[in-house]
């Protein structure tokens, strides 16, 4: 078993998941249970469970809301049906879309106003993705890997513009941005890239754990994007690495004949699970713990209107 752990930095929680997870224990101490979350928060298995023994509902459409009741709409970001339904059902809704998803939605109806046909960037059915396609629907098209790229046919090749999902591997959006380039030279982008600073500092931060240790262990949710992306740069740079919800779900043998072990988390994984899995590691023979840090974060949203006067009860 290995002796040295390398712990990458930065880590866990962005600043989108702090405050979408902030907003419904805010929504919880004003409303009182139960409050209402359409799809999970943030994907991540703990976090649900947490906000569930707190009062969280979790549902999958705001259609299983009782009327009158409080919904919080998740990180992921929605459809513009998902706020007519509510509206409908006179619920009280607080946001906790990410602003970073916000930017991607305010863009994607920018380019369908513009008359433009939108390729969206990601991963078919992430909720993410489902939210941004339903701003223009009729004017986007999913390209979900270099290949499709190739191979993408668009009625107006001259008004075309590109997005992408915020939880992507850099790499391989890079990859794909290149070949639409090259296929329609006048395609439009953003003004700034799509991908969030979080999910860019962690994986800048995995591919030095993964240059430095002879296993990786990504602390994360399997339907986390960010998470899934952070154990695939370091498979990409030959290093073995494995996504697990927490310390239980590690095989001794992923780490027999290991000397330095790198342990990072997905942007939606509390960091008390990194403290979990650092102690687990000790007590199989870890001794020594170095922090690599990239990258310095400061980012803070302010909390979505409806509970950004409430305070916290304690825990």
């Amino acid at each position: 078993m290995a002796t040295t752990v390398l712990l990458a930095a930065p880590r866990g929680y962005c600043a989108g998941v702090e405050r979408a997870v902030d907003a419904v224990e805010r929504a919880i101490a004003k409303h009182g249970a139960p409050v209402y979350v359409r799809k999970q928060i943030v994907h991540n298995l703990h976090v649900v469970r947490d906000l569930e023994s707190k009062g969280a509902v979790f549902v999958e459409q705001e259609s299983e809301v009782p009327a009158g009741a409080v919904v919080v709409l998740s990180a992921h970001g929605v459809a513009p049906e998902v706020y007519a339904n509510s509206a409908a059902r006179d619920l009280t809704v607080i946001d906790a879309t990410c602003p970073l998803v916000t930017k991607v939605h305010l863009e994607a109806r920018r380019f369908a106003d513009d008359d433009r046909t939108i390729v969206l960037i990601g991963h078919a059915g992430h909720e993410e993705v489902v939210g941004t396609t339903g701003q223009a629907p009729e004017r986007t098209v999913l390209v979900q890997t270099p290949a499709e790229a190739r191979v993408v046919e668009l009625d107006h090749p001259d008004r075309v513009s590109y997005l992408t999902q915020t939880t992507l591997s850099v790499d391989e959006t890079n990859e794909i941005i290149d070949i639409l380039r090259e296929r329609f030279p006048s395609i439009e982008g953003p003004p700034r890239d799509d991908i969030c600073y979080a999910t860019q500092n962690r994986q800048d931060a995995v591919k030095e754990l993964a240059r430095r240790a002879d296993v990786v262990l990504v602390i994360g949710s399997d339907n986390s994007s960010n998470s899934k992306r952070l154990a695939e740069v370091s498979r990409d740079l030959g290093t073995p690495a494995y996504l697990v919800d927490d310390e239980t779900e590690v095989d001794p043998a992923w780490l027999a004949g290991a000397e330095v072990v790198g342990v990072t988390s997905g942007a939606s994984a509390p960091e008390w699970l990194v403290d979990r899995m650092l102690s687990w590691l000790a007590s199989q023979g870890a001794t020594t713990v170095e922090e690599i840090r990239l990258a310095e974060e400061s980012m803070r949203f302010s909390l979505p209107p409806g509970v950004r006067s409430i305070p916290l009860s304690p825990n």
